[in-house]
């Protein structure tokens, strides 16, 4: 009895592997795709881990995070320039300002689209650093007959 069990058995794993092995001719196997897909993303991980873990402290390092920190506070103070060169100049303010008029439109949806990304991308930055609230929501009393009848003989 123990041989013909063992003989049944071993023929139902070769003709369950068989039928795998065909089957994933016509279509791969999911589970395995979904691993290899893992690892990949494991090793992407891994190589950006090792890209970023050393702090560059170099000259041109320093310099373009420098620069990074620019556009802000220029943005800033070459408005409140404005103001006061309107304020010191009239005449050649409106001349710079009759010219900027001529500047065609398309130019200045460039110059939007650029500042809209500039900001837009340090915005999503901070936004995916920082920690995440979580609310806690109390369940609404239920109108469920059956189940106010149940919890009041639990004494709930």
């Amino acid at each position: 009895m123990g041989v013909i069990s063992q003989l049944v058995k071993g023929g139902a794993q070769g003709v369950a592997g068989a039928v795998v092995d065909v089957a994933e001719t016509f279509r791969p196997n999911a589970t395995r795709q979904m691993e290899l897909e893992h690892q990949a993303f494991d090793a992407a991980l891994a190589q950006h881990a090792k890209e970023i873990a050393t702090i560059r402290d170099g000259w041109f390092d320093r310099a373009v995070n420098g620069m990074n920190r620019l556009p802000r506070p220029l943005l800033a103070l070459g408005t409140l320039g404005l103001f006061v060169y309107a304020m010191c100049d009239p005449l050649g303010f409106s001349a710079r300002m009759a010219g900027l008029d001529l500047v065609p439109e398309p130019l200045w949806w460039l110059l939007g689209a650029i500042v809209s990304f500039y900001f837009g991308a340090r915005e999503l930055h901070y936004r995916r650093d920082r920690p995440r609230r979580t609310r806690v929501r109390r369940a609404k009393p239920s109108s469920n007959a059956a189940l106010q009848a149940w919890r009041s003989e639990r004494g709930g």
